[in-house]
């Protein structure tokens, strides 16, 4: 018998193994509408031939003694469990298919760490991050629309962008300070994740402008968020927003794994009092070009050292939820992981047809406890508001939405 080829926990596995907690799974939610109807062989069949023709996503925590030195990852020839669900139609069965993909996160123990639900001609994705991100399963379901409908699922060519040289970020403010924390609205008292989705236009953003789309992302969240803060009596803090920056190819060499880098772009108090916008967008893009530039470890150098093999996996376990603790009122204040447009056209075939809306949300633990996701598709922006029940609810959610797309908006009228 061939024995099973195993890898060791990279750097953001292992930190994220050492602190899963139970009430606020670590989720990846990936939401995808097709016009049209889905064949349930073909589609169990195509995503599982998917998940072979992308190995690296085949794969279980592998068992080993409390001694041992590293987590591994242990590759398997076959899913372990039946990976494609398919949920009864109502009312409230894409409720609760999201609701399942925030409360309950595929085990590490199984193989693979990916649950697929299909509700009518809605797909929703369930990745445990501690083994994957978003981008890389998105990978693999364009392998699958391509094996499902014969139609080519190629990535589009991505924005031609001269180089941008290593650069310091201009006028940055000082990071001595710890930042603004998203004041508490009214929390929910279930544990957990709640989630709001919405559909909005595309900001507009004048030809050759000095900033991007994701620039203006950046402006509106950080303006979102000083708005809801000053409404909630906060004392003005710097805001610092984590910003994920993927690097990898989206063919099929696309890396399968947990792949990107997380930047913190950085605002002052005075910035978004009364902001000049054109001055806060140039500033903001200077400033994410230059983070982007930076070449650095993917969640710094303190991560690199807790993780090397000085002990056994269950002391540096116990000393990074330790240093977490500590750590986590110089958290960021949120995350916004702008996914961009979708580089694949997701198409199903005939009858399914191509998405028209992809939805993706990252985990909203506390301390941050919000998290702001986009992507773009068929011309729109999918937006998606998550949040941790400790510290936000349902309308708060909606005001914080209605806020987003105000100040989106205002990026516009700087044309």
């Amino acid at each position: 018998m061939t024995t099973p080829v195993r890898i060791p926990f990279p750097v953001v596995d292992e930190v994220s193994r050492h602190c899963l907690q139970e009430e606020e799974p670590e989720t990846v939610h990936i939401e995808v509408h097709l016009p049209g109807p889905l064949d349930r062989a073909r589609l169990r069949k195509a995503f599982v031939e998917a998940l072979h023709r992308h190995p690296r996503v085949l794969m279980r925590e592998a068992r080993g003694p409390w001694y041992r030195r590293r987590y591994e990852w242990e590759l398997t020839r076959e899913p372990d469990v039946e990976v494609v669900s398919f949920a009864p139609s109502g009312p409230g069965a894409l409720q609760d298919a999201r609701a399942r993909a925030l409360a309950q996160a595929p085990p590490l123990s199984q193989s693979p760490p990916v649950r697929l639900d299909v509700v009518d001609s809605v797909l929703v994705l369930t990745i445990n991050h501690t083994a994957l991100d978003g981008p890389a399963c998105l990978r693999v379901l364009a392998t699958a629309a391509e094996l499902y409908g014969g139609r080519d699922n190629s990535p589009a060519a991505p924005p031609v962008r001269p180089a941008e040289p290593h650069q310091e970020p201009p006028d940055t403010p000082a990071n001595w300070t710890p930042p603004a924390r998203v004041a508490p609205g009214t929390p929910d008292p279930s544990p957990g994740n709640g989630l709001l989705v919405t559909e909005l236009s595309l900001p507009h953003r004048p030809k050759g402008s000095p900033y991007t789309v994701n620039d203006q992302l950046m402006v509106a969240t950080a303006l979102t968020i000083a708005h809801w803060n000053r409404e909630h009596g906060a004392r003005p803090r710097p805001l610092r927003i984590t910003m994920p920056v993927d690097d990898r190819p989206r063919d099929t060499s696309m890396p399968i794994g947990n792949g990107t880098r997380l930047v913190e772009v950085p605002f002052a108090p005075r910035e978004l009092r009364d902001p000049q916008l054109p001055t806060l967008l140039r500033r903001t893009a200077e400033r994410t070009r230059a983070l982007k530039s930076l070449p650095r470890p993917q969640l710094g150098h303190g991560a690199t050292l807790l993780t090397a093999p000085w002990a056994p996996v269950a002391a540096r376990a116990a000393l990074t939820r330790t240093l977490r603790r500590a750590a986590a009122p110089w958290t960021s204040t949120t995350l916004l992981s702008n996914i961009g447009r979708i580089p694949y056209p997701l198409d199903f075939g005939e009858e399914a047809g191509r998405a028209h809306a992809v939805w993706f949300s990252a985990p909203a633990r506390m301390p941050r406890g919000l998290t702001v996701t986009t992507a773009s598709t068929a011309g729109r922006l999918h937006l998606a508001l998550r949040w941790s029940r400790a510290l936000l609810g349902h309308g708060d959610g909606a005001h914080l939405r209605d806020l987003f797309e105000h100040y989106l908006h205002t990026t516009e009228a700087t044309s």
